[in-house]
C-alpha cells in the first residue's frame, strides 16, 4: 500500500505548502480520491478525519471509502452518492457510516469534483459532519410526540368514560343526560383538535376565551380575563378544559352567568412550578354549597390523575374556585 507521503507529492505536487497545511488544521473532517487510479482510492485524509472515524493513515490510504459503508448503510444514499460522482456535481448525501471501532455515525457527506485548469476533474473531495446526536434528538423528539398524542388520546377517552358514568349518576332523563354528555365531549374534542392542529399555539388566554365566550350569555360584558400570555402544555389540556366547562356550566345554572348583573373573573399565573387559575364570581344569585358533586367529581378525577387540584370556597356573595396543575 503506498504511503501518505508519496500519495501526497503525487497528487498535490500543485498545491501550495500554505494549503496543505490549511487542510491539515481544519476541523471538518476531509478526504480526498483520485478518480484517475484504479477504485478511486484515498489519497489524502486531514487529522479531523482520521479522529472522526478512528483509523490511523495507514490504514485508510489507498483504499476505497466504501470500508465505511456497514450493515445500516441504505442503497438509497449509495444510490445518491454515485450518480452525484457519475454527474460531477457538488452533492450531500446523508449516510450511515461505521468507525474503526465499528460504532456507527450519521454522516452528512458532501461530495463533488475538483477540476483542474484545462476543466479535466483531477480529484474527488468528501468532506464529512457527524450529525448523529442531531438525527437522535429529532427521532427522540418524533417518540416523545408519538407518545405524547397516544398519551393525549387515551385521556380523551378515560375522560370520556368518566363523564359517561358519572353523568348518568346524576341525571336520569335521557334526553337531558345525552345534551350534557354531548356538549362536554364537544368542547373537549374542539380543544385537543386545536392542539393537535398547532400545539404550541395554544395558550391559556385562548381556552378560557373559547370557553368563557361560550358560556357567558352577554359575552365579555359578564367576563374579565388577567394573565401572562402562557403556552399551554398539551398535558393541561384535557384537565383544564373539563375543569372549566364544568364551571361555567354551574355559573350558568345557578351562579354569576345566571344573572345579566352577574359577573366572573378569572386570573391565571405560573409560579413556583405550578400553573394556578383562580376563578371568582360575584353579583350572581346567593351561592348555596350543591347538595350534589356531580361535574365537580369529574373534574377532581381527572384531576387527580393529572396531579393537579381545585377547591371550592361557596360563599355567599359568589363562588371562588382555585386551580393548580404541574406546570
Amino acid at each position: 500500500m503506498p504511503d501518505s507521503a508519496t500519495l501526497d507529492e503525487r497528487t498535490f505536487g500543485p498545491l501550495s505548502d500554505s494549503v496543505l497545511q490549511m487542510l491539515e488544521q481544519v476541523r471538518l473532517p476531509l478526504c480526498v480520491t483520485n478518480p484517475n487510479m484504479p477504485d478511486d482510492p484515498i489519497v489524502y485524509v486531514n487529522p479531523a478525519f482520521l479522529e472522526l472515524t478512528g483509523y490511523e493513515a495507514q490504514d485508510v490510504m489507498g483504499r476505497n471509502c466504501r470500508f465505511l459503508q456497514g450493515p445500516g448503510t441504505t442503497p438509497e444514499s449509495l444510490q445518491a452518492l454515485r450518480e452525484s460522482i457519475k454527474g460531477d456535481r457538488v452533492t450531500t448525501v446523508e449516510i450511515v457510516n461505521y468507525r474503526k471501532d465499528g460504532t456507527r455515525f450519521d454522516n452528512a457527506l458532501q461530495i463533488g469534483p475538483i477540476i483542474d485548469a484545462e476543466g479535466q476533474r483531477v480529484l474527488h473531495f468528501g468532506s464529512q459532519l457527524d450529525v448523529t446526536d442531531k438525527r437522535a434528538a429529532e427521532r427522540e423528539a418524533i417518540a416523545l410526540e408519538m407518545q405524547e398524542r397516544t398519551h393525549r388520546l387515551r385521556n380523551i377517552i378515560n375522560v370520556m368514560a368518566i363523564t359517561v358514568r358519572m353523568t348518568a349518576r346524576e341525571v336520569t332523563d335521557v334526553e337531558s343526560f345525552a345534551k350534557i354528555v354531548s356538549d362536554r365531549l364537544q368542547l373537549l374534542g374542539a380543544a385537543h383538535l386545536r392542539t393537535f392542529e398547532d400545539p404550541d399555539a395554544t395558550t391559556v388566554s385562548d381556552t378560557v376565551a373559547v370557553i368563557m365566550n361560550a358560556y357567558a350569555p352577554l359575552g365579555e360584558r359578564q367576563y374579565r380575563l388577567s394573565g401572562a400570555s402562557l403556552r399551554l402544555p398539551p398535558a393541561q389540556i384535557t384537565p383544564l378544559t373539563l375543569s372549566l366547562h364544568e364551571l361555567a356550566t354551574n355559573a350558568v345554572k345557578y351562579g354569576a352567568f345566571s344573572d345579566n348583573a352577574g359577573h366572573i373573573d378569572l386570573s391565571w399565573e405560573r409560579s413556583d412550578g405550578e400553573l394556578r387559575l383562580t376563578w371568582q364570581e360575584r353579583g350572581g344569585p346567593e351561592v348555596t354549597p350543591p347538595t350534589r358533586e356531580g361535574g365537580s367529581k369529574i373534574v377532581q378525577s381527572v384531576l387527580r390523575n393529572a396531579r393537579g387540584n381545585i377547591t371550592y370556597d361557596w360563599a355567599p356573595e359568589g363562588l371562588t374556585a382555585v386551580l393548580t396543575l404541574p406546570a
